[in-house]
C-alpha cells in the first residue's frame, strides 16, 4: 500500500507527548513499520529528558541537519519530532532509562538486547547512530576502529548502518557534515524519497 508522506506531514501521531512519558522512559520511540531510518543515541541528554524532545540541547545541529542535507522539506522544530515518522524517519536510544552525555551513560546488556528487538520488529531501511558510542556498543567494536559513514554491510544485519558524527555542542571539535550527506545520497539513491 503507497502512502501519500506528503499530505500527512503535520498529522497527528500516535506516539506519546512528552507530558506522557514515564519515570523509565525519558523519550518516547517514534518507531513503526516502513520507517527509511531510525536515528538511535546512546541515550537522551539533559536537556532532551528534561523537555521531552530528541536532540533538544542548545547548539545541537541535528534539526538543521536533516534539513540541510535534504532528509525534511523543510525546517522541523525539535518540538516536531514525532512528526516526522510520516517522512520514514523514527528516533530511539539505545538506553531508554538513563540520560547524560555519553561518557556518563551506562548502557547494559539488555538495552542493547531490547534496541536490536525494536530493530528486528520495525526494521527500517538504515539505521543512523549519532554518534560513536553508541555504535561502538551495539556493533562491539571500540570506538577508535569505527568510520564515519556507511558500515560495511552484514549478513546478520536485516538494515544498513551508519554512524554519523554527534550534531550536539559538546561533540563540534568531531563534527562533519559529509557522513549525514552520505545517508541522504544513500536514501535517495536506493529509493525515491518521500517529498
Amino acid at each position: 500500500m503507497d502512502l501519500d508522506f506528503t499530505a500527512d506531514i503535520d498529522a497527528p501521531l500516535s506516539t506519546a507527548t512528552p507530558g506522557e512519558r514515564t519515570a523509565e522512559h525519558f523519550l518516547p520511540d517514534v518507531l513503526r513499520d516502513n520507517l527509511d531510518v531510525v536515528f538511535v543515541g546512546t541515550a537522551a541528554g539533559r536537556r532532551s529528558a528534561m523537555l521531552g524532545i530528541y536532540y533538544a540541547g542548545g547548539g545541537n545541529l541535528f534539526w538543521p541537519t536533516l534539513w540541510q542535507v535534504g532528509l525534511t522539506p523543510r525546517r522541523f522544530s525539535q518540538a516536531d519530532f514525532a512528526k516526522l515518522q510520516n517522512l520514514g524517519i523514527g528516533f530511539t536510544d539505545l538506553s531508554k532509562s538513563a540520560c547524560g552525555m555519553d561518557r556518563d551513560v551506562v548502557v547494559t546488556r539488555d538495552d542493547l538486547e531490547a534496541f536490536t528487538q525494536k530493530m528486528r520488529a520495525y526494521t527500517p531501511r538504515a539505521i543512523a547512530f549519532t554518534g560513536k558510542k553508541a555504535a561502538g556498543l551495539w556493533l562491539h567494536r571500540r570506538t577508535d576502529r569505527i568510520h564515519y559513514g556507511r558500515q560495511k554491510p552484514r549478513a546478520d544485519r536485516a538494515c544498513e548502518v551508519f554512524v554519523l558524527p554527534s550534531p550536539s555542542s559538546a561533540a563540534r571539535r568531531y563534527w562533519s557534515i559529509a557522513p549525514w550527506h552520505e545517508l541522504a545520497d544513500w536514501l535517495r539513491a536506493t529509493k525515491p524519497w518521500r517529498f
